[in-house]
Formats: structure tokens, C-alpha cells, sequence
């Protein structure tokens, strides 16, 4: 049971990679759909065994590294916070892989795509159940590879060769931290093994590398390294490419696997980061301002995979500042609900998109609630999710969030809280900014397009049915076991809580008005959303032009299409709105202060290291004997009075200098 959750995805992608082109499409598909319900059955069970149950264990199965001082041994840990993981990322994936059946029924090599899908749960099943920072970090790349292979499917896509390159980039500057973190890890506590590192973490309080807190050090390296795999601010550019990839990637990506990995990272180390209160603060500021960046840009966003992307940028930063006030209980809570929501967010959108001809540009859409009626249905339980309106998933853990925040009763904790509220209300409204521009108004799509529209075939439907009652009921059943007044029986010492960290217990006793004010906003931002895209669908054109520097380029936004040809970037109108269109100038700023001067370089290291001195050195020594060769063949002319001449003119010179000398 234990080895089958992790290891079935594998057989799957192993069977539709290697033997696809020779038992079929069709084979090769089912093959790894049935791998992953053999893996969810497993990993259900054996949340029930050990979550439930009580019953953790460790199921070694070799050793894996035993260089010096320094011995890894290759093992399953099954403890509450990685059966929790197991579960949800085998039960989610598995719904992707049946929906992924239909959406990319028509393309060519769905062999290749579901094995890359299977690999991909794989290594984050291997991440999730490592016993030791190697294992995590060999998980860790992973789901690192299989992302760039999965967001780059379409290789002959520029844009998606350029996701693909930039996800990959990116995530490796936060692994490069990720490893100074384990190195140093190592340093200061001789091993890399959890077992021996959380015991060990108190008596090493006092410990400093270069003058630093050592355990501060970790803490902050560690969480860079997550901040690379979970989009946070800084390292957040990847993210909304990466929907250039097949709808299933993204909702597999923003959902289950891949982002969350820096989230889980922070929780596993809790028993460190307990210790090392400025590594928490930054993980509460960063995260906070992540939740709050992420949710403007979602505002002006055209794009439905976009918004949704955002959308997750942003419930990230939420996960991170729970975890910042020491409420990682909470955190994972809301990474588990929010698994649920989000992949129907996105599975939901591949159904629009589907339906629409491949159209993902909202303003080109409207009008086809009517036409696909359970696609409308489940976006807006993705939706009420999504927003924390009572009593859907999402209410249960955002609220538990912000609530923590309030109950932390630090500057940072507030800072969180502030911004947090402000994200709420944000999020209520662009999420009912994607429902009204989406289905409702006029049909804006060409009158080709709208004749086409259509509901999903039931292979699509029946994970997003499934979504979306994991969406509505998972808040509700959850929460006492997550993060109730018996939460710490719950996890069994997965997650660590210090003698000082009251955080659980001082959330429950917060003023009533902090519980309704979450709720408050999300109807305020519904509300908000309706008067302007639905009461005064004329409004929204007027403000974004106020809102701009150059007015006139805000003729086509944000709902009337551009006319003629698609236009393959956004016009910049400048002032706050262009400032939100072109989120916050990152890609601009990186463009600038990293891309150009590499590019620069690398092209003084073509032309004159490599063409002038690298090539320049054997060239000119080939081209210096040609020169000579060429020379001398000029002198062998063939006439004997020429020689003769020479001969005459040496013999001159010869007895000049012998006279000269002697």
C-alpha cells in the first residue's frame, strides 16, 4: 500500500513512455489513469492508516549515499503531514488524468503527455515522503524537470519553448539556495536525515556561520528555495507563463503538485524554523506582499488562465504568512482545500476554452452560460471557493488565516493581516470579474465560434463534478481535524508548534468582528465586480482610461476585442493601470537589469572570445602559413635566368658581408 501510492505513477509513466507507440494512444492513456487510481486508492487508505489511525511509519528501501561522514538512506516517510500530501496529490492527479483523457483527445502524442503527467506526480510523491533533505531535493528537481517538459509540450510553440526555458531558469536560482541551505544544514548538524536534525535543533540555538544565527541562516536559504518552486514575490515571473503548457499542467501545477512544494518544505522544517523567528518574519512579509501583489494584477488580467494564475500566486502568499505567524497547521489546511478549488478553477477554464475553440482571451468571450450549463455551474463553486463565501472550502481555511494573522500579535503578524483583508477583496473581485466576462453580457466571440460552443464530453465532466465537491464539503469536514482544538492528536508531531507558540489556541479567541470581516469584503469585492461588469459594463473602459497615461490605447480594453488580427502583446497605457496590466514592470525590470547585460556579455564572449582569440589563434597561425606557402610558390617560377639572377644577387650579398665583416 505504502510503496504502491508512490510508485504506481511511476509504472504509468514508465508504460506510456516506453511502450505507447507500440500498444496505442488509447492503451497508453488508460494505462496511467488506471496507475493513478490504483495510487489514490493506496494513498487514501493509507491516509486513513496513519492520519486516522495514528500509525506512522518509515519504510526504508536501500541506502542510498554513504560517502565519509555523510549516510541518506532511500526511505517512505509516512507521517500525518506527508499522507495528507500522498492523498490529496494522488486523488487530484488522478481527476486530471481522467479529464485529460478528453481535452486532449485530438492531440498527437497524448502518449508523450501522459507519461510526462505521471512522472510529474511521481516526483512530487517523492518529495512529499522523504525522510531526509537529499530525498526531498532529488523530489524537489523533479518536479522541476517534469515541469519544463510539460509546460514546453507544444515544443513548436516559441512562447512555450520560452516558459518552459524561463520556469526552469528561474526555479534554479531558488535551488541554488535551497542547496546552501542543506549544506549548511549538514555543517552545523552532521546530517541531512529529519530524524537527527529536529531533535538537535535547540541545543544548536547558539550556533553562528559567519557571525549569522546559523539556524536563522538555514531558515532563510531554505525558504529562498521555496520561493522559487511557490511563485513568490521576486521569483514569481515563471508562473503565469508556464500557462502557455495544456490546461491539465497548469491546474496539475497550480493545485497539486509543483507550487505547493515550497509551502510543505517550510512546514516539514517547522521543528527549525520554530527557532529562527526572523527567518519567520520574512517568510510573513514576503508572503503577505505575495497575496496582495498577485491579487492586483489578477484584477486586470484578460486572459482566463492568467487570472486563475494569479489567483494561485496569491493563495501561496496566503499558505506562507500562515505559516510565517507559526500557524502551519493552518497552512497546510488551506493548501489541502485549495488543491480542490483550484484544479476546478482551471479544469473548469479548459472547458471554457474547449468549448470556445481554444479562445482564452475573456474578452472574446460572453453569453454561454446558456450553452454549457455544468461548466458554468462548477466554475461558480470553484469561485464561491475561491472568494471564502460561507460555507464553501475556502472560507473555512482563508479565514483560519487571516484570523491567525490577527492573533499573532506582532508587527508582521498585523502587516499580514492588513494586506491579507485587502487580498480578500481583491480576490472576490476579479474572480467574479472571470465569471461575469466569461459567460455573461453579450457574446463578443465571432459568430463562427459561438456557433460551435458546447458542453465537455462526461470524461470532463465527472472530475470537475468530483472537484466540486471536494470544493464545497473538504472546509467543512476538515477543519476539526486540521486545525480544531484537537488538531496537534490530528498531526501527531508532523508539524511543530514551540513552548511559546500559543497560535491555534489564541485564533479561536479573536474579537467576533475578525471572523465576519473576511466575509464582508468577498461580498463587497462580488458586489463591486457586478456593478461593473454587469450594471455599468461601460464603466470599467472609463476607469481604466482615467487610470492611464496614454488613454487612447485603452480603446480595445478590457472588453471590446481588438479588431483585425490578434494582437500578440498588450498595448502599455501607462500610469496605474499599465503599471497592473504589465504587472508591476517585473519583466521589464528582470529584462533590464539581468537579460539584456547577459545577452550582452554573451555576445562580447561570441564575437571576441570565441570568433577573435578562441578561433582568432588557430585561424591566424592556418592563415600565416597559407600566406608564406603562397610566397614561396611566387618565387618558384620555373625560369632558369630567374634562379640564375637570385643566385647572383645572394652571392653579391654574401661576399659584401664577408668583405664588410672580415
Amino acid at each position: 500500500m505504502y510503496v504502491g501510492a508512490i510508485f504506481f505513477p511511476l509504472l504509468g509513466a514508465c508504460i506510456s513512455g516506453f511502450f505507447g507507440r507500440w500498444i496505442g494512444d488509447r492503451a497508453a492513456q488508460w494505462s496511467t489513469v488506471v496507475c493513478m487510481v490504483l495510487a489514490a486508492v493506496c494513498g487514501i487508505a493509507a491516509f486513513g492508516q496513519v492520519a486516522l489511525g495514528g500509525q506512522p511509519l518509515v519504510q526504508p528501501i536501500w541506502t542510498w549515499i554513504d560517502v565519509g561522514g555523510l549516510e541518506v538512506s532511500w526511505a517512505l516517510c509516512y507521517d500525518t503531514l506527508s499522507v495528507v500530501m500522498v492523498a490529496m496529490v494522488t486523488f487530484i492527479s488522478t481527476l486530471i488524468h481522467l479529464y485529460s483523457v478528453g481535452y486532449m483527445s485530438h492531440d498527437a502524442t497524448p502518449a508523450r503527455f501522459f507519461a510526462y503527467l505521471s512522472l510529474f506526480t511521481f516526483m512530487m510523491l517523492m518529495l512529499v515522503t522523504a525522510d531526509n533533505l537529499a530525498q526531498l531535493f532529488f523530489g524537489w528537481e523533479g518536479v522541476g524537470l517534469a515541469s519544463y517538459l510539460l509546460i514546453g509540450y507544444w515544443y513548436d510553440r516559441e512562447s512555450a519553448n520560452r516558459a518552459a526555458m524561463k520556469a526552469f531558469i528561474v526555479n534554479r536560482v531558488g535551488d541554488v539556495s535551497f542547496m546552501l541551505g542543506m549544506a549548511l544544514t549538514f555543517y552545523v548538524f552532521g546530517s541531512i536525515e529529519f530524524d537527527t536534525i529536529f531533535p538537535a535543533v535547540e541545543a544548536h540555538v547558539g550556533d553562528r556561520f559567519l557571525g549569522i544565527p546559523a539556524i536563522e541562516l538555514i531558515g532563510v536559504l531554505l525558504f529562498l528555495g521555496a520561493c522559487g518552486k511557490s511563485a513568490q514575490l521576486g521569483l514569481h515571473t515563471w508562473l503565469p507563463d508556464a500557462m502557455e503548457g495544456p490546461t491539465p499542467v497548469s491546474a496539475l501545477i497550480h493545485a497539486a503538485t509543483m507550487v505547493t512544494a515550497g509551502v510543505f518544505l517550510v512546514c516539514r522544517m517547522s521543528p527549525l524554523m520554530e527557532y529562527a523567528p526572523v527567518a519567520l518574519s520574512i517568510v510573513t512579509v514576503v508572503g503577505a506582499s505575495t497575496a496582495f501583489f498577485a491579487a492586483t494584477i489578477g484584477c486586470v488580467q484578460n486572459d482566463i488562465k492568467r487570472v486563475i494564475a494569479y489567483s494561485t500566486c496569491s493563495q501561496l502568499g496566503y499558505m506562507f504568512f500562515a505559516a510565517g505567524v507559526g500557524a502551519y497547521q493552518v497552512a497546510m489546511f488551506h493548501l489541502f482545500t485549495h488543491a480542490f478549488f483550484k484544479a476546478l478553477l482551471f479544469l473548469g477554464a479548459g472547458s471554457v476554452i474547449h468549448a470556445m475553440s481554444d479562445e482564452q482571451d475573456m474578452r472574446r468571450m460572453g453569453g454561454i452560460w446558456t450553452k454549457i450549463p455544468v461548466t458554468y455551474a462548477v466554475m461558480w463553486i470553484g469561485n464561491l471557493a475561491l472568494a471564502g463565501i460561507p460555507f464553501f472550502a475556502g472560507y473555512y481555511s482563508k479565514d483560519a488565516i487571516l484570523e491567525a494573522a490577527y492573533a499573532a500579535g506582532s508587527g508582521v503578524g498585523a502587516y499580514a493581516w492588513v494586506l491579507g483583508m485587502a487580498a480578500a477583496f481583491l480576490t472576490a473581485f476579479y474572480s467574479w470579474r472571470l465569471l461575469i466576462l466569461t459567460f455573461h453580457g453579450e457574446a463578443r466571440a465571432d459568430h463562427h465560434v459561438m456557433e460551435h460552443v458546447h458542453e465537455s464530453p462526461l470524461v470532463m465532466l465527472i472530475p470537475l463534478i468530483l472537484l466540486a465537491a471536494g470544493a464545497v464539503l473538504t472546509g467543512y469536514i476538515f477543519a476539526p481535524l486540521f486545525i480544531g482544538e484537537h488538531a496537534h492528536e490530528f498531526w501527531h508531531g508532523a508539524l511543530f508548534n514551540g513552548p511559546h507558540n500559543h497560535i491555534l489556541h489564541a485564533m479561536h479567541e479573536v474579537p467576533h468582528w475578525v471572523p465576519l470581516a473576511p466575509t464582508v469584503l468577498a461580498v463587497g469585492g462580488i458586489a463591486l465586480a457586478y456593478a461593473l461588469y454587469m450594471a455599468m459594463p461601460a464603466l470599467p473602459t472609463r476607469l481604466a482610461r482615467m487610470l492611464s497615461a496614454r488613454p487612447e490605447m485603452v480603446r480595445s480594453l478590457p472588453l471590446v476585442p481588438a479588431e483585425g488580427a490578434e494582437q500578440q502583446t498588450e498595448p502599455n497605457p501607462g500610469g496605474l493601470y499599465g503599471f497592473l496590466l504589465k504587472k508591476w514592470y517585473f519583466d521589464e525590470l528582470y529584462d533590464a537589469i539581468f537579460v539584456r547585460p547577459a545577452r550582452r556579455l554573451g555576445r562580447l564572449f561570441w564575437k571576441v572570445g570565441d570568433e577573435q582569440i578562441i578561433d582568432g589563434m588557430p585561424n591566424g597561425t592556418a592563415s600565416l602559413a597559407v600566406e608564406v606557402s603562397r610566397g614561396a610558390v611566387r618565387l618558384q617560377t620555373g625560369r632558369v635566368a630567374n634562379y640564375a639572377f637570385a643566385m647572383i644577387i645572394g652571392l653579391v650579398v654574401f661576399v659584401s658581408l664577408f668583405l664588410f665583416v672580415g
